[in-house]
């Protein structure tokens, strides 16, 4: 066989439409691609896969709405006496029943929530200003500043915060919640301290930082461009989960008798007082008590579904 007749028979069996591309093409390459999404969008986009943070934050949403909507539209006051209707079981008038000097139970446990909730998301947001502005100093100047610096977070640590609480209620012969969040506060900071100083010396030693020191970036631009966003992940982190320890706090100091005194009340301090009638009326301290756990259970599987989406060394 000559190589012409190899040739037409080679041309035969290669037909040129049996090679034509099929579906995308390079023009339309790019429709199938997904779309870019920024670092933050993405972290919505798997915490609202996690269920239970979901469902920790919507029952969080609902919390905080009671708080601020029942002890106004309900047709109970706050404060309102009723000798008649002492120690009233729940029913359909009281759903949460009633105290021993009548007072509706219901109106006063989310009134109390005001309290706790403010008193732990305004402490939480201190110590993280605080905390950012301390940690970031002492993480900027290193050296023996940092050394100073951090030397007095550990004293402030072992400081006991009852102790302190109790300190500042006689120095200041007041209970009142300034006051309370200021004794909560004093040292509460120290831990975000730390926290924020670690994450900004491992930053500080990133290929990114080194590389705009080495085109002359400004320490100042370094530190608000690249610095303080790449800590703002574990911030908020590291606040969500400081507020069900605030709360928590409240209710303990609360509860002997150290917080917030009347007329303000607050979950710890309807638990105090519901102590002395509990075993008759276990619902006077049930539903404060429950409040109490609900909430900080919330804060606590919200801030877990944070980490997993913000942390990049957690993503699954």
């Amino acid at each position: 066989m000559n190589e012409n007749a190899v040739n037409s028979i080679q041309e035969q069996a290669l037909d040129p439409k049996d090679f034509q591309i099929q579906g995308a093409d390079t023009a339309s390459a790019e429709l199938f691609a997904r779309k870019p999404v920024t670092y933050w969008r993405d972290a919505w986009r798997r915490f609202f896969k996690n269920k239970l943070a979901v469902v920790a934050l919507c029952l969080l949403i609902v919390i905080t709405l009671c708080t601020i909507f029942v002890p106004i539209f309900s047709s109970h006051s706050i404060s309102a006496h009723d000798l008649l209707n002492r120690k009233q079981w729940p029913s359909a008038q009281h759903w949460f029943g009633t105290d021993d000097l009548g007072r509706d139970l219901f109106v006063r446990v989310w009134a109390g929530g005001r309290v706790s909730i403010i008193i732990g998301v305004l402490g939480a947001a201190i110590v993280a200003v605080v905390g950012c502005i301390y940690g970031g100093i002492a993480a900027y100047f290193g050296g023996k500043v940092d050394m100073l610096m951090m030397r007095i977070v550990e004293i402030l640590s072992s400081v006991p915060n009852l102790l302190v609480v109790i300190m500042m209620s006689v120095v200041l012969e007041s209970s009142s919640i300034p006051t309370l969040l200021f004794a909560m506060t004093v040292t509460g900071w120290c831990p975000i301290a730390r926290l924020v100083r670690s994450q900004m010396l491992q930053i500080s030693r990133s290929e990114y930082v080194m590389a705009a020191r080495l085109m002359g970036v400004s320490p100042l631009k370094i530190v608000v461009r690249h610095m303080i966003p790449n800590t703002f992940s574990v911030i908020i982190v590291a606040v969500t989960f400081r507020i069900p320890g605030f709360i928590f706090g409240e209710a303990f100091l609360s509860y002997v008798g150290l917080g917030v005194q009347p007329p303000n009340t607050s979950w710890g301090a309807l638990s105090s007082a519901a102590q002395s009638s509990l075993l008759y009326y276990p619902y006077m301290m049930f539903f404060p008590a429950l409040l109490i756990a609900l909430t900080m259970l919330s804060f606590t599987l919200m801030g877990d579904g944070l980490r997993d989406a913000l942390d990049p060394k957690l993503r699954r």
